[in-house]
């Protein structure tokens, strides 16, 4: 008997299409920060099948300046593994240990290969299979959402376009999405750079159909010096507080044993490729080196935490307005 479709709801790390050939996309998302913050990049391997069949592919950004690549192949050269979370694309290979790049063309080149060391993981258990908690259950969701590393150590160099760069000491984060399409908004923001060791945020709000309506749900982590502090729309936490204003965010997370307090900003911003029914010809923007300040209090109102996180990942996506009237 085959257990892999059961065996991969408690490891959404893995790659969860299994047997999907349309209207399907799945990508992970991988952001490296060297140790002197002055390369921040994201890469994003995946899948899609869309209208025009099937083909993978490796999207990189570069934080500091803004500029996006979108490498394609054939949907013959992606390739997963059945009892690990391993990825391949072509010659290129993701894992939570690692990746390796091996990308030329005449837009670019990326050469180089990553190792993780010192992984925080998100906990799995059947009540909360990862941090969609019982909606992971749920057949018909437009878009699941994981993650893979909180926060991690880097070892290694990349060649980027003839530049050799030195990743060493400094920090990961791998996170993913799969389904069929990307919620028509939404506001996305993560860092794991504050001056605190082991102390990593991530908050993701979007628009949900549901059953012929739609809400506002919400999830999220606080990784406080390797205390999680998960929230979550099915945690029965709340929304505050939420206003947008250009590249500006705000946002207060209450719980009933914590409240949170996030303020956000994009810099230097670039554009991705996003699915709408497996088919990736949506364009999004995204920040890999923004910044959240953060402050946290417990339920007696005594601050628990207040920091400024760097090299931020921050998306605001789509009308903005379905999201506060949700």
């Amino acid at each position: 008997m085959d257990f892999y479709p059961i065996r991969k709801i408690f490891r959404p790390a893995w790659f969860q299409g299994h047997g999907k050939t349309r209207n399907y996309f799945e990508g992970w998302y991988f952001k490296v920060v060297s140790a002197d913050g002055r390369r921040a990049w994201a890469f994003i391997p995946g899948i899609s099948y869309g209208r025009d069949g099937g083909h993978a592919f490796i999207q990189a950004i570069d934080g500091m300046t803004g500029h996006t690549w979108y490498f394609r192949y054939g949907s013959e050269d992606f390739a997963y593994s059945r009892r690990e979370f391993q990825a391949r694309v072509a010659e290129n290979v993701f894992s939570d240990r690692g990746f390796r790049l091996d990308i030329r063309d005449e837009s670019g080149t990326f050469e180089g290969e990553l190792s993780f060391r010192n992984s925080v993981t998100y906990p799995v258990t059947p009540a909360r299979p990862g941090i969609m908690g019982w909606y992971r259950y749920v057949p018909f969701m437009e878009c699941y959402h994981g993650v893979v590393s909180l926060d991690h150590a880097l070892e290694g160099t990349l060649r980027i376009n003839g530049e050799t760069a030195d990743f060493t000491g400094g920090k990961g984060y791998i996170e993913k999405d799969w389904g069929s399409s990307m919620p028509r908004a939404w506001i996305w923001m993560q860092t794991n750079h504050f001056e605190t060791e082991q102390t990593s945020f991530m908050l993701s709000i979007a628009h949900i159909p549901w059953l012929g309506s739609a809400f506002t749900g919400f999830l999220g982590f606080f990784l406080v010096e390797g205390r999680l502090y998960p929230f979550a729309t099915y945690t029965r936490a709340k929304i505050g507080d939420l206003s947008v204003c250009g590249d500006k965010v705000a946002v207060r997370i209450q719980s009933r044993r914590f409240s949170i307090s996030v303020e956000g900003k994009n810099t230097s911003r670039g554009a991705l490729k996003a699915p709408v029914a497996g088919q990736m010809d949506r364009v999004i923007h995204e920040c890999v080196d923004g910044e959240l300040s953060v402050r946290m209090t417990d339920e007696n109102n005594r601050t628990v935490f207040e920091g400024t996180g760097r090299h931020a990942g921050l998306e605001l996506v789509g009308d903005m307005g379905l999201l506060m009237s949700g």
